[in-house]
């Protein structure tokens, strides 16, 4: 769907944290899910503005490169 966008990890990693909850409404470059790779803090944004369909990953949890952490649809 050209209306959804998926916000992927950019390199592999644990979740530290999640900044949005399912139904909130985010700006292109918020901060969705902030990574931690090789003792770094790594934010990754929405690319759009949109509103947060569901977050697929939870604290504490690995993930691996490409990995969706959320889905936001797009405005």
């Amino acid at each position: 769907m050209a209306d959804r966008v998926d916000v992927v990890a950019p390199v592999p990693g644990l979740v530290a944290s999640i900044a949005v909850a399912r139904g909130a409404a985010v700006a292109a470059g918020d901060t969705v899910v902030t990574l931690q790779s090789m003792k770094m803090e790594i934010a990754v944004p929405s690319d759009r503005a949109g509103t947060v369909e569901e977050v697929l990953v939870a604290e504490g949890q690995e993930v691996e490169l490409g990995a969706v952490l959320a889905r936001v649809r797009a405005a």
